[in-house]
Formats: C-alpha cells, structure tokens, sequence
C-alpha cells in the first residue's frame, strides 16, 4: 500500500510531541529549550528568523544529531534541554521530530504551526536586512 505525504505528518504527529507556540515560548525563555529552525536558508532570509533559534536545515539534522556522525554539532549535546523543531507549516518538523525520536532521542518536541504559526501568534522575529550591491 502506498502512504502519502499527509498520511506520513499524521503518523508522525500521533506519535511526538507538539507544543503550542506559548508552551515553546515559555521553554525557551526559562532556558529549558534550544528551538531549532530545520527550513531552508532561503526561507530563514525571505520570511525571518526565531530569535534565538538554531539554524539546523533539514537535510542535515539526523547527521548534526548523531554523536557517531563526522557533521555532528556540539548544541545537539545538551541532554538537558528540550529540542524544539519548527518548518514553516509543521510538516517537516513532524517528520524530523519523529525521525529523531527514532534515533533515541526523548527530548524533542515541534511547534505547532511552524514559522507560520509563532509569526502569525505575534511572536518576535528578526528580518535580516537585504545586502545592496
């Protein structure tokens, strides 16, 4: 039987955690949380970033993730902390989340939303500024 995008994010979605933008709000200020931001570059430059927020693009997560793995990345080491994952809609951070939590990680959660979400709740973001040549 074939499974599609949406069935694959339902799946996932029943399976981890999801936090509402308040509840990942809350985490990071109180430093519980390291929220990471797994879109594409080009999406972090057009639409803004999470202050605060790892930059972490999806396709290479699972390798900065992996403490065996010759990309891992020392803020994914912090066992102490929950590892927050956010895309634009919350599609591939389902799939991230769901992914690592496969991978034996038990602190991960996404946000509900995604980008769309925590800037349509009127959470802070930063615009960089477009270089002028």
């Amino acid at each position: 039987m074939k499974i599609g995008v949406k069935q694959l994010v339902e799946q996932a979605t029943s399976e981890i955690t999801t936090l509402s933008v308040e509840e990942a709000q809350v985490a990071q200020k109180e430093d519980r949380a390291v929220l990471v931001d797994i879109r594409d570059i080009r999406e972090l430059d057009r639409e803004g970033r999470v202050p605060g927020a790892v930059h972490a693009p999806r396709g290479m997560l699972e390798f900065w993730v992996d403490p065996e793995s010759p990309y891992h990345r020392d803020v994914f080491a912090q066992s102490d902390k929950t590892y927050i994952f956010f895309c634009a809609a919350a599609w591939r951070s389902a799939l991230a989340t769901k992914a690592l939590q496969d991978m034996g990680m038990e602190n991960v959660a996404h946000i509900e939303g995604g980008f769309s979400g925590w800037r349509d709740h009127g959470a802070p973001i930063e615009i960089r500024e477009k270089k002028t040549s």
